[in-house]
């Protein structure tokens, strides 16, 4: 699964790297070293015309949903079944964005059922994309919350030491196809929820201090020898 990220570039590298123009919320973005379910993440999507990027509630609200708790159950998504859950079936066809990070946690388990806090990222330390979906629900009475889930699929060799599943991280090349909105294949979007090239990854262990998502600072992602 993926249950905490972090996205700590300034945002003016946010924007060369995925092509945005202009930002209109640039003032509500502050880099974070633990970013949990239920917060707003940045996101990109396209309007058929150009890449925008905005905030999303991360854990997806189905725009049929009579309760919105039900985003908390809904943060992820597994790339297997996306095409056949009714909560996720409508977006993965009309609804696809790029969730931006620039690196991931994880809990590896060992046979004492103690858990270690791992931080994944690119070797190059460079920003990524989790594939992503994305739903507008309104309440009843007509605001509108913007929600997405983070997409995940099998582990590669790196992850697989530590879980059993990982986000799925798209290939720069394949990220303006993953967002076309014209595109709703969903047999030719599978062979984009695939594991990442672990070649470029890398991980290795931080503080225990990330279990809480009260704890937000640099300290998090450094390294514990």
């Amino acid at each position: 699964m993926c249950g905490r990220f972090t996205l700590t570039a300034p945002i003016e590298q946010i924007l060369d790297r995925f092509d945005i123009q202009a930002f209109l919320d640039e003032e509500n973005f502050f880099p974070s070293y633990n970013i949990a379910p239920s917060q707003m993440v940045l996101a990109v999507i396209n309007d058929g015309k150009s890449n925008r990027m905005g905030f999303l509630k991360w854990g997806l609200i189905p725009s049929w949903a009579k309760d919105p708790a039900i985003g908390n159950k809904l943060i992820n998504a597994r790339a297997e079944t996306l095409a056949e859950k009714a909560s996720f079936k409508h977006a993965f066809k009309k609804k696809r964005c790029l969730i931006i990070a620039d690196s991931f946690y994880e809990w590896k388990r060992h046979e004492d059922k103690s858990k270690t806090p791992m931080r994944i990222k690119l070797k190059a330390d460079h920003l990524f994309a989790m594939a992503g979906i994305w739903e507008q629900w309104k309440s009843p009475e007509g605001q509108s919350v913007f929600s997405c889930s983070v997409i995940t699929t099998a582990p590669n060799s790196l992850m697989s030491e530590i879980h059993d599943r990982m986000p799925v991280i798209l290939n720069p090349n394949d990220e303006s196809t993953w967002l076309n909105p014209s595109i709703s294949d969903t047999g030719f979007l599978q062979k984009f929820l695939v594991p990442f090239d672990e070649g470029q990854m890398e991980s290795y262990e931080v503080s225990p201090l990330v279990n809480s998502p009260k704890n937000n600072s640099i300290h998090l992602i450094q390294k514990i020898c």
